[in-house]
């Protein structure tokens, strides 16, 4: 999709379809009244029939509407005009893309950023109309024989600017927003790929095109032999029983001086998952290629960040490889020793991301990191409690815990911070070793999140567990989302922000 900008008389744009708000009781926006103006009071006459009242989402097209150069008027109703939320706002834009579509248009020109939404400001609608456009016209088609025909899509939109001294802005937004929606884009993709296409292997060599594509990326692949000899028993135990090779990839954005401290994604990149010897249930096991999508957010979101030019350093490690059955598999009962020196019971092998992060997460210490985030499709244990709304967030630290609530309010992929108490330690103790995979039947998602905080005492960390928000995994809409790296590109932003903030004081 492409973004531009107009400013000047909408009435007299060449474009398929002007975009307008109506607010709730028929008042028109500033420029629906311009419009009404021009077409010598169409607009009114229309609402007037009450065919539309300006309730939040209603929607009527218009055709031929007299003076306007447009052959379409989409009247989009906004509610009232002082309860304009954000997330009402985002909808609302996810609702005209999907309506835009249907009627047919190649290009349309928005005029709703004129709405007030409350406590947002005008960079903030067009990076979320931006986001919400850019989904609604993603399709996943890559897998198809032959493309499916879909007549006339939405190619490009422009987006209405009333007042010449808010161009700056609204050009900036449409920059970072244009990078953002391109690493979301790409998670997806990665996401929704098979697992005979997407491998371990294939996701190394998606990192080496990444380095060869932006100058401040450069990439390194850890091979299982080197994986062996710095001790990662964890991981290896997980690789051990495919035949795909596991990789730890690791791409480092360069945007800042090398002695400043990067800010460190970590995510967990399941290929595909059977289970192990533990196998999980055959009815929904096709679910299993989207256990790579912490990984595929982390490699969105580095994406993103070099798009961008943020201008500080960010590495993303990748802890990429397949859990399948075989005679060399890991058994329930074996015991592995870790990266760290830690040992682990291994007493169900589907419960194999933790032990791929484990290793990872000491790996990255030699990074002495400002943050740490890893990101996992974990639990099932975490949609039990949460659903698909909040990603959950557990944290070590209270800043880092409040940066992304934060940056989850900010961009509407939010996070629901759940207890990472010493109380729960005690579930994944070992008779045998130093700790269990698993600590039981009760918070499967707190005990695999303090399993992992066992590995993360020297540094700021949190972790994301997304498995009830990185996909959907069944119907006609079933996919990857992309998050949440809509959340770790605000995140990240908002850290650059916080060092300019300091650096000036």
């Amino acid at each position: 999709m492409k973004y531009g900008t107009r400013m000047g008389n909408a009435a007299k744009a060449r474009t398929q379809c002007i975009v307008v708000g109506v607010y709730d009781d028929a008042q028109l926006t500033d420029t629906a009244k311009a419009l009404d103006k021009e077409s010598g009071g169409y607009l009114k006459k229309v609402l007037r029939r009450g065919d539309i009242s300006g309730k939040a989402n209603q929607m009527m097209v218009l055709h031929d509407v007299p003076n306007v150069n447009a052959t379409r008027v989409l009247l989009v109703g906004l509610g009232k005009a002082d309860a304009l939320t954000g997330a009402k706002f985002a909808g609302i834009a996810r609702n005209v893309i999907t309506r835009l579509k249907t009627i047919s248009v190649k290009n349309a020109l928005n005029c709703l950023l004129e709405a007030d939404v409350a406590d947002q400001d005008l960079g903030w609608k067009v990076r979320r109309t931006i986001e919400a456009f850019d989904a609604g016209v993603y399709r996943f088609t890559e897998m198809k024989g032959k493309p499916p025909e879909n007549g006339e899509t939405l190619e490009t939109v422009e987006l209405f600017v009333a007042d010449k001294s808010d161009q700056d802005v609204v050009d900036d937004a449409i920059t970072i927003s244009s990078a953002l929606c391109a690493g979301i884009n790409k998670a997806k993709d990665l996401g929704n790929l098979p697992g005979n296409v997407c491998t371990p292997t294939y996701l190394a060599d998606q990192a080496k095109q990444l380095a060869k594509e932006y100058s401040s990326i450069t990439v390194k692949v850890l091979e299982e032999k080197e994986m062996e000899k710095l001790g990662m028993g964890a991981f290896m135990s997980v690789s051990r029983g495919s035949e795909q090779p596991g990789k730890m990839i690791i791409i480092t954005h360069k945007g800042a001086k090398p002695k400043e401290a990067p800010h460190v994604l970590v995510g967990k990149g399941i290929t595909f998952d059977t289970g192990g010897i533990s196998l999980k249930p055959g009815a929904g096991m096709h679910e299993m290629i989207w256990d790579m999508c912490g990984a595929a957010s982390v490699f969105g979101t580095m994406l993103a960040v070099a798009e961008q030019q943020l201008p500080m350093n960010v590495i993303g490690v990748l802890a990429a490889a397949e859990n399948m059955p075989s005679g060399d598999a890991s058994r329930p009962g074996d015991i592995v020793k870790t990266m760290s020196g830690q040992t682990v019971e291994i007493l169900n092998t589907d419960a194999e991301g933790r032990l791929v992060l484990c290793d990872a997460l000491t790996y990255i210490d030699q990074y002495n990191p400002a943050t740490v985030i890893d990101v996992a499709t974990l639990t099932g244990a975490v949609i039990v409690a949460l659903g698909s709304h909040p990603t959950a967030m557990y944290a070590n630290d209270d800043g880092v815990a409040a940066d992304l609530e934060q940056a989850g309010r900010e961009s509407l992929d939010r996070v629901w911070r759940m207890p990472l108490w010493e109380d729960y330690q005690a579930q994944i103790n070992s008779a045998f070793a130093d700790m269990a995979n698993i600590g039981g039947r009760e918070a499967g998602s707190i005990t695999a999140a303090c399993f992992l905080a066992r590995f993360t005492k020297k540094y700021r960390w949190a972790h994301l567990d997304c498995a009830g928000t990185a996909f959907k995994g069944s119907g006609p809409m079933k996919g990857a989302t992309g998050r949440p790296v809509n959340l770790l590109f605000e995140y990240l932003n908002t850290q650059y922000r916080k060092t300019l903030a300091e650096d000036a004081s």
